[in-house]
């Protein structure tokens, strides 16, 4: 097999080449960081690559799937970290932010320690935005590493913050990433670059060892080429750890054959989800819902209103400029990227605490009322993003003007819903379109499911960017 045949082959297949001694963990790591070294600076998708370490995990892979030590499906498999994870061993940790270009740690963040054990093979640090963009900021160039480049069109945006994780797997450069998640990043950057991204419920990973963004929103979560990929993956990441207060104590167990009580899924859809800014997103969406019917109950709602942004942020905000409020005190404002940004730095810090603490009373009480309206369904659905991907030189607030996200993409992460994101079409300028599906509480294998079922159905998952070899 060409080497691009090898790079876009699923977890599973890997996983099965591997077993089977017809790939060799060496061969497949060499692969990765040969891809990573040439075609990461084309993306500005990579950080670091971790040749070094990756080519002792391979090795020590070989030997035991040799010996018939098998560790679970990621044995042997490489994949890329954003680089907000910390890792030892001299490796950099940079959060995506200039001043931090030589900052290391001494010990791996759980969610590495996890995929060590399962014996995946970590071949690089992926970029991100700076600070993994907690301070806000208006237009793609918003970290050292330059503007995350979509690698199916190389004008676009590949999304943030997550922007290189999301550029890396679509380009076939590893079979899965590590993504984070506070407001929409990771599922906005695996909408726009046509991946599989699954935001786990809140507590499913352990985030210690990540950068603290917003302690209370920060989530962790694979992203993939497809929602099986996504299941493999959450299952050798999640678990209770001692040291993380918020994990929840049962770990994740795939199960992407579950199937409805019903016979068919619940889903919801909102009343306005085809009030999209371009046609494309619109028709795919629907194309989507009718395929969707073979296995679904489709009823259309709408979502009560609240002010879903608006408390988002200002938790998002306060509890930035408290995890932030050092760098502030050290002048590295002025260093940030962003320049849009550098004013947002100071505002943070003086978010009075009633606004915060109404924020989070707010918050309690959609707990208990959003439960209520989703309790008779399985998931809500909807298109990811109501456009493409931005172009390099776009800025957002008039690209998607005044609301970059959709209110229940906010509303979800607000409440530490889980929900997947797979691609399905593309729109203008040849780039992707997506939908996700949001789940109740500790239901990933149900959101999961669902898009399983709807990938069994179509091909958009197994479409590669061109001239990406």
């Amino acid at each position: 097999m060409t080497e691009q045949g090898l790079a876009f082959l699923s977890i599973g297949e890997l996983g099965r080449r591997l077993r089977t001694g017809e790939l060799s963990p060496l061969v497949l790591a060499e692969n990765c960081l040969e891809r990573l070294e040439r075609l990461g600076p084309r993306y500005n998708a990579v950080v670091t690559v971790t040749r070094e370490r990756a080519l002792a995990q391979a090795g020590r892979a070989a030997e035991e799937l040799a010996a018939g030590r098998e560790r679970g499906p990621l044995h042997g498999i490489p994949y890329g970290a954003k680089d907000l994870l910390a890792t030892s061993g001299g490796i950099p940790t940079t959060w995506g932010f200039a001043p931090l270009q030589d900052q290391k740690f001494d010990e791996d963040a759980a969610v590495i320690e996890k995929l060590e054990a399962a014996g995946a093979v970590l071949a690089a640090k992926l970029s991100m935005v700076e600070l993994a963009g907690g301070l806000g900021y208006d237009q793609p160039n918003a970290a050292f590493t330059g503007p995350g480049i979509n690698p199916w069109n190389e004008c676009a945006w590949s999304g943030g913050s997550s922007c290189g994780p999301g550029a890396a797997v679509a380009a076939g450069l590893v079979p899965f990433a590590i993504g984070t998640e506070t407001n929409g990043s990771i599922t906005s950057p695996s909408a726009m670059c046509g991946i599989s991204g699954l935001r786990p419920g809140f507590g499913r990973v352990s985030r210690r060892g990540a950068m603290a963004l917003s302690w209370t929103l920060d989530k962790i979560g694979p992203m993939t080429r497809s929602a099986r990929d996504c299941g493999l993956v959450l299952e050798a990441i999640s678990g209770a750890d001692p040291e993380e207060a918020s994990t929840l104590p049962d770990p994740f167990r795939i199960d992407t054959a579950a199937s409805p009580p019903g016979g068919k899924w619940r889903l919801a859809v909102l009343h306005d989800a085809t009030e999209t800014d371009q046609p494309e997103v619109r028709e795919n969406f629907l194309a989507a819902l009718d395929l969707l019917r073979e296995v679904a109950e489709i009823e259309q709602v709408e979502l009560p209103p609240h002010p879903y942004t608006e408390t988002a942020l200002t938790i998002m905000y306060a509890e930035a400029g408290a995890a932030f409020a050092e760098f502030w005190e050290r002048g590295w404002a002025g260093q940030l990227a962003a320049q849009e940004t550098r004013g947002m730095a100071l505002a943070t810090q003086t978010i009075p605490a009633v606004e915060y603490i109404n924020a989070l009373r707010l918050r309690q009480r959609l707990h208990r009322e959003l439960g209520r309206w989703l309790a008779p369904y399985d998931a809500v659905v909807t298109p990811t993003l109501k456009k493409v991907a931005p172009g390099l030189e776009e800025r957002f607030s008039s690209y998607f003007g005044a609301y970059r996200r959709l209110p229940i993409t906010v509303a979800g992460n607000l409440l530490g819903w889980p929900c997947i994101t797979v691609p399905n079409g593309f729109g203008e300028r040849g780039l992707p379109t997506a939908i996700q599906f949001v789940g109740r509480p500790l239901s990933e294998n149900t959101v999961l499911a669902i898009a399983a079922s709807f990938q069994q159905r179509t091909d958009w998952h197994l479409r590669q960017p061109p001239d990406c070899g």
